[in-house]
């Protein structure tokens, strides 16, 4: 591999300022429970994926007693992004785990865990991505299958319907299936558990303007990459985009995050899809032949830092956008910045520096939450529910149009 990391700076930007960053060390909270037991039953599953060699086989076994029972130590000098993690890491290592920024460890723990697999390396593993088998089980499951026959609903909806649908349906990803919310839902039942609503804002943005270029930063492969490329298709064909710009992960991230071979997986799963699904899949197909629908990624997607510190060259990509869609839970928390905020911080306050109007779809995996009133955190909080790491409760947020 040849491609460089960015370098980033480990600071978060002044709009960052304020709250404390969330760590791991505290017993019971969120962030605790992924690096002490989601971590570990990872690096077991994915030791299981495939028929590893036994130097990746000690790979694995000796990242996960440096995750349990050791200190952080850095990539090796031969890494090709070796120096900018170096430069990330420099207060960090040699400290354990749960003493460091909760972001900035979790992000290591999978570019260890690609190392470990040899993805990197010139040889036969390299761009293996040891969590392909999930992925592709879930794409070719029964339950796809029941969730694109069910877009065969979709002309029967209006067009206000089926805006609202396809966005409820890109937002819940894979806790609430396609089928569902196209069958089953009266418009605006599917708003259940959604803590802020600003569809209202981002439809304005996205039918009241001349279209331009709506950029869609993907999330999830698979059960949500599919409803994200439908509700693109949906954007293009109704005239609200021009174009669309899907950017992606550039290497296998957080277990099922979005790269271009899932892409490529799911337009194929599409376009042989019978109905309303092949007819969606073939026309995106023929989007992406033509320009309007175009595929990117950037090293910065795979960072350990808040959206604040993004480079230049990506802040000009995203400021050629009309709008920018940015989907799923770490996104969000690279957003505004994964920290203790107090959850009724404006959500305007803390994405005021991106360069186009920026929108969070969201389903809440994790404690970061912003944009409530005082009134919905009391509730939700007097509720004894896991409302805030569930994923039973989103939100969709987005500035509000100014004419």
């Amino acid at each position: 591999m040849t491609a460089q990391a960015p370098r980033g700076r480990t600071g978060q930007g002044s709009n960052h300022a304020g709250a404390p960053v969330i760590l791991s060390n505290l017993p019971g909270s969120f962030a605790h429970g992924v690096l002490e037991k989601r971590h570990p039953a990872l690096i077991q599953q994915v030791r299981s994926a495939y028929p590893y060699s036994p130097q990746q086989r000690r790979a694995l076994d000796n990242l996960l007693e440096e995750i349990t029972d050791g200190s952080i130590t850095p990539l090796d000098t031969n890494a090709f992004d070796h120096e900018a993690w170096a430069a990330w890491g420099s207060d960090y290592f040699g400290r354990s785990w749960l003493d460091v920024p909760f972001l900035w460890a979790e992000s290591f723990f999978y570019r260890k865990l690609l190392a470990a697999t040899s993805y990197f390396e010139t040889g036969p593993w390299q761009g293996i991505d040891p969590f392909a088998p999930a992925k592709r089980a879930e794409l070719h499951s029964s339950v796809v299958d029941e969730e694109l026959r069910a877009l065969d609903a979709l002309p029967s909806r209006s067009a206000p319907e089926q805006a609202e649908m396809l966005l409820q349906s890109s937002l819940w990803g894979n806790r609430a299936d396609l089928g569902f919310r196209i069958e089953n839902a009266a418009p605006g039942a599917i708003a259940t558990n959604l803590v802020v609503d600003d569809s209202t804002s981002l439809w304005s943005r996205l039918t009241e303007v001349t279209p331009g270029t709506v950029a869609v930063v993907a999330d999830n492969s698979g059960r949500e990459l599919i409803p994200d490329l439908v509700l693109i298709d949906h954007l293009l064909q109704r005239g609200y985009a021009a174009a669309a710009v899907l950017h992606v992960k550039p290497y296998p991230y957080y277990v099922s995050d979005a790269t271009m071979s899932d892409v490529i997986d799911s337009l194929r799963r599409l376009v042989h899809a019978p109905g309303q699904a092949g007819e969606i899949g073939r026309r995106l197909w023929d989007a992406m032949g033509t320009g309007r629908l175009d595929v990117r990624s950037h090293p910065f997607f795979c960072a350990p830092l808040p959206y604040s510190a993004m480079p230049e060259d990506l802040r000009d990509e995203f400021g050629a956008s009309s709008v920018t869609i940015v989907k799923g839970d770490l996104n969000y928390r690279r957003l505004v910045g994964d920290r203790h905020w107090d959850a009724t911080t404006p959500y305007e306050d803390l994405t005021g520096y991106f360069p186009s109007p920026v929108a969070a779809l969201r389903t809440l995996k994790s404690d970061v939450i912003v944009g409530l009133s005082q009134q919905q955190l009391v509730t939700l909080e007097a509720s004894n529910q896991e409302w805030r790491t569930s994923g039973t409760h989103a939100l969709v947020q987005a500035p509000e149009v100014t004419r």
